[in-house]
């Protein structure tokens, strides 16, 4: 079960790093996913350097062949991050999209 107390502490967290804007430093695709990540595999991981310094990795999405590439300028957006469990609670989390 995903606490939403944890979700709740998290959200100051996640608010922080909404519609920030950086860039691709790494990325690999995961083609054998964890438990709760196997309805979108195949999908990106990359490690995204934000203007202001911080390195951030989580989820690439809305990405074209073009747009893999290392120095891909992107934005930070909040998305669904994993299927929801029995108890209705879905987790959200910060993701990254090109930015075109």
């Amino acid at each position: 079960m995903i606490s939403p107390v944890k979700i709740w502490r998290n959200q100051k967290k996640i608010e922080a790093l909404l519609g920030k804007v950086g860039e691709i430093v790494s990325w690999t695709k995961v083609y054998v996913p964890p438990a709760g990540f196997i309805s979108q595999a195949p999908y990106i991981v990359a490690v995204v350097k934000l203007k202001e310094g911080k390195n951030i990795i989580c989820q690439y999405v809305d990405w074209g062949e073009r747009e893999l590439v290392i120095g891909q300028k992107v934005k930070t957006i909040l998305r669904r991050t994993q299927e929801s469990d029995t108890d209705g609670v879905i987790p959200y989390g910060v993701k990254v999209k090109p930015v075109n």
